[in-house]
């Protein structure tokens, strides 16, 4: 049985992109996924607000809403799925799920996110490409500044 280690932030995203590959990119037949969702990060002003409990609560019902929707995408022909919920660096994650789980395909289906670099999840496993241009808030400034300028000064 083919063993897939699937890194996904975004339910409806990852369903997209595997819906997208190819049956020979996947493999055909049961597989084992290792299906690793890793959660939003919350900002340092939520942060400060909400406890630890609270936060924990939340990332575990984001967890299960996750599940929920990639489940019946993943247990086709009889495949099996073992979820985790990630903490800490992606790559030692990675590291471990091959030491329990035998060697793997890695895939990374996580949401690309404009202006915001996505961590590794294996040295051999290349993070999703930035969809469209990644402009800094200085250079948008900067040309919107100029084009103000340009048109006050007709």
């Amino acid at each position: 049985m083919e063993k897939i280690i699937l890194y996904v932030d975004d339910a409806t995203y990852a369903r997209e992109l595997l819906s997208r590959l190819t049956p020979e990119a996947v493999g055909v037949g049961a597989r084992h996924w290792v299906l690793v969702a890793c959660a939003p990060r919350m900002t340092h002003r939520i942060s400060k607000w909400v406890s630890h409990s609270a936060r924990e609560n939340w990332r575990n019902k984001w967890f299960a809403k996750t599940q929920d929707m990639l489940m019946p995408l993943l247990e086709l022909e009889e495949s099996r799925v073992t979820p985790v919920l990630a903490k800490g660096p992606l790559t030692e994650l990675t590291q471990r799920l091959k030491m329990e789980h035998g060697s793997g395909r890695v895939i990374d289906a996580r949401r690309p996110k404009i202006g915001v670099e996505l961590e590794p999840v294996a040295p051999d496993v290349q993070p999703p490409a930035q969809a469209g241009w990644a402009l800094p808030g200085a250079m948008l400034g900067m040309g919107a500044l100029l084009v103000l300028a340009n048109e006050l000064s007709e």
